[in-house]
């Protein structure tokens, strides 16, 4: 009977049922066979609700919005080229960190290839750089980000790992901080390899121009402080978590609609319900996940689990390994929110047995998910670049293989040295 409903649950999954009713289903299936009453279901739903961290979530994701529908990308372009326009491989490495500051503040690749992506392409390419490095750099710069603060990710992921009792407490700011070298380490490896691509390429470079670079500053005068507000703010233990994102997303309405006025009133009411529903589906999977975690801890599904990799899997080196085949795996047939809620109760019990910190498998986690919006058959990035740019799938996956080669030496970097995600718990 358990294999039928398994079947069952499979095969409405497959049949295009949400994911909240495919987990939903199986978590009440779960209690009403073990004689639990139906009403945890709900308790769990109203505990997460009340998760203080929780009130930051959607605040940043409106202020992303916010920042994406307006012309933020092209002022922040219009910067770093003229601050940095003038190095050798200069656009390269501004299309790199550009695209990551972005997608940190809207939390979305996705929206960066579109936003950032058409008004690098044809800049590269103007520049000298190949189309296919050109096409496929924009294409990787996308999932850029995800590690930096105000990171959606990381936040939901900190929200996750705070409903188990693992043992192991760590702060959403710790966790912000952990994800800052190991972002620099993607960035760093691939400026490495833009240089080595575009060795023999003929390379027009921008001489700096200090009338522009005044004009960039003072164009994106009013959004220039808010990643040092945010950082000040959380880093100094001013403001908490939730207050600082109740005042990014003020001020991001503030001058997106009254200064820059970029943002229409009439605009406003179809951003917030683009954003809400976006979260709210999030939110919806994050609930009933629990509840279902709750039902997989009550049967000791993640001790007995722990218990047989345990006995085929001997030392943390190799379960480091094919964790990260299995994200690898799981980032290319499910998308990062989705694998987040629903497999990071499962491995943290396990990677904690192991005596892996959770701030460190929580950056591994997502370094992982990153290469997932490259990978097929999901690849989310690849199939965004491909309506947005013209291309077909097949010149994209060319395009991005040597980029995508690149983060997977980051990947197993930050997984065999845990000092790049841990530095500040050892002070």
């Amino acid at each position: 009977m358990t294999i039928f409903l398994a079947a069952l649950l499979v095969l409405m999954l497959l049949l295009g049922m949400p994911l909240f009713a495919v987990i939903l289903a199986a978590t009440m299936l779960g209690f009403y066979s073990t004689d639990i009453d139906l009403t945890v279901i709900s308790a769990e739903l109203y505990r997460i609700a009340n998760t203080p961290l929780l009130v930051a979530l959607p605040l940043f994701t409106l202020s992303g919005y916010v920042l994406s529908e307006s012309n933020t990308s092209e002022r922040l372009l219009r910067l770093t080229r003229a601050l940095f326009g003038w190095m050798p491989y200069g656009l390269a490495v501004i299309s790199l960190m550009t695209c990551a500051a972005f997608t940190a503040f809207t939390g979305a690749s996705g929206v960066t290839i579109i936003a950032l992506g058409a008004l690098l392409l044809p800049v590269l390419i103007k520049e000298g750089y190949e189309a296919r490095f050109s096409l496929g750099l924009v294409t990787t710069s996308g999932s850029l980000g995800l590690l930096l603060p105000p990171s959606v990710p990381l936040i939901l992921y900190g929200v996750i790992v705070q409903q188990i009792n693992i043992g192991e407490r760590f702060t959403l700011p710790e966790l912000f901080m952990a994800g800052l070298l190991p972002s620099l380490l993607m960035i760093v490896l691939l400026t490495f390899w833009a240089l080595w691509a575009n060795r023999t390429a003929k390379l027009d470079k921008t001489a700096f121009n200090w009338p522009e670079a005044f004009a960039a500053i003072k164009a994106i005068g009013w959004e220039l402080p808010l990643p040092f507000f945010i950082i000040a703010g959380i880093f100094g233990g001013y403001l908490a978590i939730s207050e600082v994102a109740a005042a990014t997303a003020l001020y991001v309405l503030i001058v997106e609609v009254f200064i820059y006025k970029e943002i229409r009133f009439n605009s406003l009411t179809r951003i917030i319900s683009e954003a809400m529903q976006m979260l709210g589906g999030i939110l919806l999977i994050l609930g009933v996940s629990m509840a279902f975690t709750n039902f997989l801890i009550d049967a000791e599904v993640p001790m007995r689990l722990f218990e047989w990799v345990k006995g085929h899997v001997d030392s943390h080196i190799s379960f480091l390994l094919l964790l990260n085949l299995f994200l690898l795996i799981l980032g290319a047939i499910l998308d990062i929110f989705s694998a987040l809620v629903i497999v990071v109760p499962l491995i943290v019990p396990m990677a904690v047995g192991y005596g892996i910190h959770p701030i460190h498998l929580g950056i591994i986690f997502l370094a992982n998910m990153q290469i997932g919006y490259l990978t097929p058959p999901v690849g989310m990035n690849l199939f965004i670049a491909s309506y947005r740019f013209n291309k077909s799938i097949t010149e994209l996956y060319q395009a991005t293989l040597p980029f995508m080669l690149t983060l997977l030496l980051a990947v197993f970097i930050i997984t065999y040295v845990p000092w790049l995600s841990t530095w500040f718990l050892a002070r």
